[in-house]
């Protein structure tokens, strides 16, 4: 489940794909497909959730991990880094950016 508290001391990665309308749709299956049965099982994951732009434009990603240096693990391994190159072929680009401090506001 996604964290978002202000005393929080975890790894936040968002990556913001931009792709064709006819490849949004596609892009999510891939990386649906790549949280469930890559990620997930590595260990410090906390999270993912995607978002689908509504010009059908862009997908987001917000991951969570326990530390940064499980975030690098993850990129150490071949088999992952396979998964997310397949996957990030369907994108035009795509700018990734690790995050470390939060505030958050509720009402």
């Amino acid at each position: 489940m996604t964290l978002i508290t202000n005393d929080q001391k975890i790894c936040t990665l968002i990556n913001v794909f931009t792709v064709e309308p006819e490849h949004q749709l596609a892009l999510l299956e891939q990386l649906k497909e790549i949280t469930e049965n890559v990620m997930s099982t590595y260990p410090g994951y906390i999270s993912a959730n995607l978002h689908l732009s509504d010009d059908g434009k862009t997908v987001t990603n917000y991951a969570q991990w326990a530390s940064f240096q499980d975030y690098q693990n993850v990129l150490q391994d071949t088999k992952a880094l396979e998964r997310m190159k397949h996957a990030a072929a369907l994108a035009i680009d795509f700018k990734p950016a690790v995050y470390s401090k939060i505030w958050t506001h509720k009402k």
